[in-house]
């Protein structure tokens, strides 16, 4: 299956979703700004995709990126950064947001599963509430320890 990429309208994305769910596959929804791919964001999203049927992920606007990391990033564009997850063959849908966090996102899929990696707690998982009370999960997937697009662009700063 092609993968697809909404843009900033969740709407559209709601009919496939529907789809999915009435033939009874389980889905899964993540999200990050995925601003430089690396190692650790291909092996995290094939580990998400292993636990379902459908992984969506959620992708930071450019905006939304500014808000959460600074004036001088994102390094990639939105649509940049969309089309590189949407060519991994573990993702099945990537839909783009311009709030700071996916809550409005997650209320309106209501993916069987939400899942982050280990830096974050079930605790502080955007959604969590939401997903559970409907008797969905939550899924922490382990760090992948030495990738971080940080620490990606200061080792280019001090080339």
């Amino acid at each position: 299956m092609i993968p697809i990429i909404i843009y900033n309208n969740v709407d559209h994305a709601l009919p496939i979703i529907q789809k999915w769910k009435s033939k009874k596959q389980k889905v899964a929804f993540t999200n990050g700004c995925f601003d430089i791919l690396h190692k650790g964001h291909v092996e995290y999203l094939q580990k998400s995709k292993s636990k379902v049927d459908r992984l969506i992920v959620g992708i930071n606007s450019d905006y939304s990126v500014r808000l959460l990391k600074g004036n001088t990033r994102p390094i990639q564009d939105q649509n940049s950064r969309a089309s590189i997850i949407a060519a991994l063959s573990s993702v099945d849908m990537v839909i783009i947001f311009d709030e700071k966090t996916p809550l409005e996102l997650i209320i309106k899929i209501s993916p069987d599963i939400i899942i982050k990696g280990g830096d974050y707690s079930e605790e502080e998982m955007i959604g969590r509430e939401h997903v559970l009370s409907y008797g969905g999960e939550v899924m922490i997937i382990p760090f992948e320890q030495g990738y971080s697009t940080s620490g990606i662009i200061e080792q280019i700063k001090n080339l």
